[in-house]
């Protein structure tokens, strides 16, 4: 790798210390709990913490929503120029624009889908899931290995105006799952979809190739991205996906160095204090540990 990426190597390593010593010291900076898994695409280096683990999802989830979309209109079930109508019960509160806009409006899915991951659209989410159901994108996470993530339901809107649950998938339904919400999924099955997505592996090559672009220009970079873009070099490209509850901030997504591809996911839940500003305590643990996993896990890159 590039002498360059380490022009801010994290004081922690630069003393010695071993990447999951560094991890724990951050997250004891914190008072929740974190899931971890990162991985580098090109060496196959891991560091995992508690990364097999069941975690709310929150809006990554609507990554494989995606991925899901990508393969009907690839099977032929669905057009990316089919017009979906906006209508005044479908807006939910939360991230995105579409409840400002007018109803009746007709928007192509392409739209809906570059919404709903750019601006974490949560009534563009919807619109989705009402055209496919949850089902399907469950059903393309078998097909591609990942049984433990699953879309459960369609989201409520934010916690000052939910709006009954509803569109739930058969997997949603199941008493062991309600209390994860609108997703269920382990950091280990994140970094895997990333990893599959990346390799061209996810419907097609090309579908998978516009996956990532959609991801790279996701809008929320205070997580992953948040401490990545300080090197002289400029920015370091980040494709990701973001999500937030009231207690719950995750990330995960692959940043590109000049000698690697680090996958990560991170989720860090039970914060203590309700805060969806840019400086909420979860995304500043989650931008230290970016860095810290990037830079522990490219060292043997070269």
């Amino acid at each position: 790798m590039h002498r360059r990426l380490f022009l801010n190597l994290p004081a922690v390593l630069a003393s010695g210390a071993s990447l999951d010593a560094a991890i724990q010291q951050e997250i004891r900076s914190v008072d929740a709990e974190v899931f971890i898994h990162a991985r580098n695409l090109d060496s196959g280096a891991v560091y995992s913490l508690r990364g097999t683990e069941r975690v709310r999802t929150a809006s990554t989830i609507k990554l494989p929503v995606m991925a899901a979309v990508f393969a009907q209109v690839e099977a032929g079930g669905l057009k990316w120029d089919e017009l979906i109508a906006l209508r005044d019960q479908d807006k939910v509160s939360g991230s995105g624009i579409l409840h400002e806009f007018s109803d009746g409006l007709r928007i192509p899915i392409r739209d809906l889908v570059n919404l709903m991951i750019v601006v974490s659209d949560n009534t563009a989410t919807n619109l989705i899931l009402d055209r496919i159901s949850a089902d399907a994108v469950n059903t393309l996470l078998d097909s591609l290995g990942l049984p433990q993530t699953r879309s459960l339901r369609k989201v409520r809107g934010d916690g000052s105006q939910l709006k009954a649950p509803s569109g739930w998938s058969k997997a949603g339904l199941l008493e062991e799952n309600k209390r994860f919400g609108l997703g269920v999924s382990t950091p280990a099955e994140m970094v895997a979809l990333l990893e599959k997505i990346e390799k061209g592996e996810v419907v097609s090559p090309a579908a998978s190739k516009q996956m990532i672009a959609i991801l790279k220009r996701q809008q929320f970079k205070d997580g992953i991205g948040r401490r990545l873009g300080q090197e002289k070099a400029g920015v370091l490209e980040v494709a990701s996906k973001s999500g937030s509850l009231d207690a719950l901030r995750s990330d995960a997504g692959i940043v590109y160095t000049p000698g690697a591809r680090v996958a990560m996911a991170i989720t860090v839940d039970g914060l203590k204090t309700v805060d969806y500003s840019q400086e909420n305590p979860g995304l500043h643990l989650i931008g230290r540990l970016a860095q810290l996993l990037l830079v522990g896990l490219s060292r043997s890159s070269g």
